[in-house]
């Protein structure tokens, strides 16, 4: 990918992740007036649900003794009771959850570039990649923060709901219940309020029940999205490297690559299977017994004639809303169960990104400071004393110290795992392990172009501005740069949307990425292998278009070919510090990094 590189922050210290610190920093943003103004309707609407809810339980008093004794003018009156209440009902729950959406959705949004601005800050994708902090950041970043905040509001305007419903109700329950009076061993003993303990105790007992069969759900749900994203990502690499695989004939083995990673899902969910049908089961018979456990309890009273059978019906539906109120562990467990997994997996996603500086400062190649990158008010860029070495401390190449002029022509050499590559990485400030300065001059724009340069599905002319935006550049400069790098058949497609990456061959690309900087027009240019593809003819025009067109920028290319020393007035040859066999058993000790390291030295 071409990058320009800007001065670099200090990293931040890493901090313990709690779900609190996940949830807390929107409602204390500068979003916070509007979220706290869409909270409190939602919770204005919910009050006006739960007020409802005690209409209806009073209705029911009304309603059946009409049937009961034949009122047919009660009959009539509480049926447009009804009609009020039912009709309001709507309009409110209606209203609810239209605002609660919308708190949602700007909920998630702020989460969104919050959480895109700390992933791409600092180059900490590239980091974590590197050293695997964590798996799929993609799905941490679109799933995971859509469930934060669309689960934590559900499950706390939820349990708000759910506690001024049960404090309305109790109240109710114990006024027209009344107390139990029975006789024990000679005894006589009175339990006031005896329907509210009763539903009490049934929910308690019922929670205990369900946490204890439950409870393995919350690592299983965890495993369950992990399996599932490695799985998509596997498919869409195979999406993306259709062509490769199709050369290589490859299916047979793509596809049994894609089984290997979905018996992993069909193995966790059959887990979840197997603990969901238990769980299921304890909830049902909870929920069935539920029903006629209130008329159970209230059924003596009523054949003694302590209250008629409307009273009878608004005990049930009363007792029915106190146990359910009481039973929200219950009813919720298994949301809890996969909101718990979700803040886990943000939790270490967030530490992933703090604990890539702490892993980097730990690595026995910075013990003595590493490489330090900084910016100076200099003309020239500045290598002093720089050695570099893999995260564990073996050293991996001595650079030396030189000077790269404005208008410089430097061309690095040296045999494959000679540290070439890792040098430019260096120099970008993507890797710190060894020893050295590098001073960058201020204000300098610094441009960095693999041998494979990343073309985002986009317009022709956003990929050919990349990574400055399309509109930075006139449509007239884009098609006399295409022309100038001899990407004639283009130049009438600026405005065309495609994948580029795929329509583009291998050398096509190439010369894109030198269009890009004849476009951006940088101070220091990095070429590694970046005309790899081009036949030697190609080659020569891009190098003497590049050198004639920008004279006063510096440039510094990474190359095997021979051809390439004739554009260059100085070489910068490597040598390894390691045997080859000792590099190879360096890097088993720092996995991460090893495929980066030596992909392509």
């Amino acid at each position: 990918m071409s990058t320009i590189i800007n001065p670099s922050t200090s990293p931040a210290d890493p901090s313990k992740v709690t779900a609190w610190s996940l949830i807390k920093p929107y409602w204390v943003s500068e979003e916070r007036w509007s979220a706290w103004g869409l909270l409190a309707l939602v919770i204005t609407l919910n009050m006006l649900l739960v007020y409802i809810s005690v209409r209806f339980n009073s209705w029911n008093v009304g309603f059946y003794n009409s049937i009961s004794a034949k009122n047919w003018g009660g009959f009539t009156r509480s049926l447009t009771e009804f009609s009020i209440l039912a009709f309001s009902h709507i309009f409110i729950v209606t209203a609810r959850i239209w605002f609660r959406q919308l708190l949602e959705i700007r909920w998630r949004k702020w989460l969104t570039n919050r959480f895109l601005q700390r992933w791409l800050d600092r180059h900490a994708f590239y980091r974590i990649e590197r050293d695997r902090l964590a798996d799929n950041p993609d799905q941490r970043i679109t799933d995971d923060l859509q469930t934060l905040a669309s689960t934590t509001l559900s499950l706390s305007l939820d349990l708000l709901s759910t506690v001024v419903t049960l404090f309305s109700f109790v109240v109710i329950l114990w006024r027209i219940a009344g107390p139990l009076s029975f006789n024990l061993f000679g005894t006589h003993l009175t339990i006031p309020g005896y329907m509210v303990w009763a539903a009490a105790i049934y929910a308690l007992f019922g929670s205990f029940v369900i946490q204890r069969y439950g409870k393995p759900l919350v690592a299983i749900n965890y495993q369950q999205q992990r399996v599932e994203a490695d799985f998509r990502f596997l498919l869409i690499r195979l999406r993306e490297n259709a062509e490769q695989v199709a050369l290589y004939n490859g299916a047979d083995t793509e596809r049994k690559h894609a089984s290997r990673a979905f018996q992993g899902i069909y193995d966790n969910w059959r887990r979840i299977m197997s603990y969901t049908r238990r769980l299921t089961i304890v909830t049902s018979v909870y929920g069935q017994i539920a029903i006629v456990f209130p008329i159970l309890i209230a059924a003596p009273r009523y054949f003694a004639g302590a209250y008629p059978i409307g009273v009878l019906f608004q005990i049930g539906d009363a007792f029915g809303t106190v146990s359910d109120s009481f039973s929200w562990f219950i009813n919720s467990f298994s949301t809890l169960a996969g909101w718990r997994a979700t803040v886990n997996r943000l939790r270490e996603f967030v530490r992933s990104i703090d604990e890539q500086h702490t892993r980097e400062s730990m690595s026995p190649a910075t013990e003595h400071g590493g490489i330090n990158r900084h910016m100076s008010d200099v003309t020239s860029l500045q290598i002093r004393n720089l050695e570099l070495a893999l995260p564990n401390g073996t050293p991996l190449a001595r650079v030396g110290s030189t000077t790269i002029e404005p208008g410089a022509r430097l061309l690095i050499s040296g045999a494959s795992g000679s540290g070439k590559s890792t040098l430019l990485r260096a120099l970008a400030g993507l890797w710190p392990f060894g020893n050295g300065t590098i001073v960058v001059p201020v204000g300098a724009r610094v441009l960095f172009v693999p041998q494979v340069s990343y073309v985002p599905v986009d317009t022709l002319k956003a990929a050919l501005a990349y990574p400055s935006e399309a509109g930075a550049f006139t449509d007239e400069a884009c098609r006399e740069i295409l022309h100038a790098v001899h990407l004639d058949d283009y130049v009438d497609q600026l405005g065309e949307s495609t994948h580029w990456a795929r329509r583009m061959s291998p050398g096509e690309q190439q010369r894109l990425a030198a269009a890009r900087v004849l476009l951006q027009k940088p101070d220091f240019v990095f070429l590694d292998e970046a005309t790899s593809a081009l036949d030697a003819s190609n080659e020569r025009h891009i190098y003497e278009t590049l050198l004639s067109r920008l004279p006063q920028t510096a440039f510094v290319s990474v190359a095997h070919r021979e051809s390439l020393a004739g554009f260059h007035t100085t070489t910068l040859e490597l040598q390894r510090a390691v045997p080859r066999e000792s590099l190879r058993d360096a890097r088993s000790l720092w996995p991460g990094v090893a495929g980066v390291a030596g992909a392509k030295e």
